[in-house]
């Protein structure tokens, strides 16, 4: 069984500041240790449960925050930004067996984690199809358009509630709550304890049921912050402005929405 695991940091136990997810601040050693060993539990689980490939794709920030030296051996790690439009999915073919997905968040426009956003802190906003865009909506098209189930999410509540709505069939694992600008937490060991325990459910059950199939044609609308970037972006191929802060685009093929994010929400 060939697994790729994404991993972000926003939704693993404690994060609740945004200093505390940015690596030039003093307090974000403690939460780059946590997000490893989310990840490093997640790992351990899902070998226990069969796996005999892993990779792992660091997906916050610089990508380079999880410490290598406490991974498996098992376990390939991409660290990095490679500059291709997926993003926190490069790596990512048709060759992998299902992804799961370790520390996400809610979307931009979306209450359930103070820190809430969709790749950058740059929009108010964004919706996919009429639905409001997460990351994981985003990397589950990704998947889906290598034909890879999504089978595993943790992080806070809000992101593991929507991703139900996208994948019924998917296992998630709640660490954390959002509430207003604070988070109700698991204790550390207790919510890698829930890790390890959902993982071996989402691996022992068939995996094939969380493979979701790609729309017909996506319209994508980001509402912007910055006014001047909405300005600017809207010159991007392919993209309508819709009003002073708000860009469209729409296509058939899912990739020109990915890459199109890649550039105008940075």
């Amino acid at each position: 069984m060939k697994l790729f695991i994404s991993a972000d940091i926003e939704g693993c136990v404690g994060t609740t500041l945004s200093a505390e997810t940015h690596k030039n601040e003093a307090v974000y050693q403690a939460f780059a240790r946590e997000m490893t060993a989310e990840v490093a539990a997640v790992c351990e689980a899902a070998l226990e449960a069969g796996a005999d490939e892993i990779v792992v794709k660091d997906g916050h920030g610089d990508a380079t925050n999880i410490d290598f030296t406490a991974l498996p051996e098992e376990v390939t790690l991409i660290r990095g930004k490679s500059g291709h439009p997926i993003n926190m999915m490069f790596g990512l073919d048709e060759s992998f067996d299902a992804v799961l997905y370790v520390g996400y968040h809610a979307p931009a426009g979306c209450g359930g984690n103070p820190i809430s956003h969709t790749s950058t802190g740059n929009s108010n906003s964004i919706y996919l199809n009429g639905k409001l865009m997460s990351e994981f909506m985003l990397n589950t098209y990704t998947a889906a358009y290598y034909g890879v189930p999504a089978v595993f999410i943790s992080g806070d509540r809000a992101i593991c509630d929507l991703a139900k709505e996208m994948v019924p069939a998917i296992t998630t694992a709640a660490v954390k709550e959002g509430v207003g600008a604070s988070t109700i937490n698991m204790s550390p060991a207790a919510g890698c304890r829930l890790l390890k325990k959902q993982v071996k459910e989402a691996l022992s059950g068939d995996l094939s049921a969380c493979r979701i199939s790609l729309p017909e044609q996506f319209e994508y609308v980001v509402n912007y912050k910055d006014i001047n970037k909405a300005y600017k972006m809207s010159f991007f191929p392919g993209v309508e402005r819709v009003d002073d802060r708000t860009n469209r685009l729409v296509s058939r093929d899912y990739m020109d929405i990915v890459t199109a994010h890649s550039f105008i929400v940075y």
